[in-house]
């Protein structure tokens, strides 16, 4: 998934190891998905990158 966001949209990518199932992407500290509010599922691919480049146009 990063290689993916970093191709597609050419940002630096962090992981950072979570436990207890949390998977939360942020973008400039705002939460861009997350696993929990989304029912337990884990983005689709392509998911992450339409999510991060909406933000990115409305700011």
């Amino acid at each position: 998934m990063a290689e993916e966001i970093n191709e597609q949209l050419g940002c630096e990518v962090d992981l950072v190891a979570g436990s207890g199932g949390v998977f939360d992407i942020m973008a400039d500290g705002k939460l861009i998905f997350s696993k929990f509010e989304s029912g337990g599922s884990y983005p689709q691919p392509g998911e992450v990158v339409r999510l991060l480049s909406k933000k990115e146009i409305s700011g």
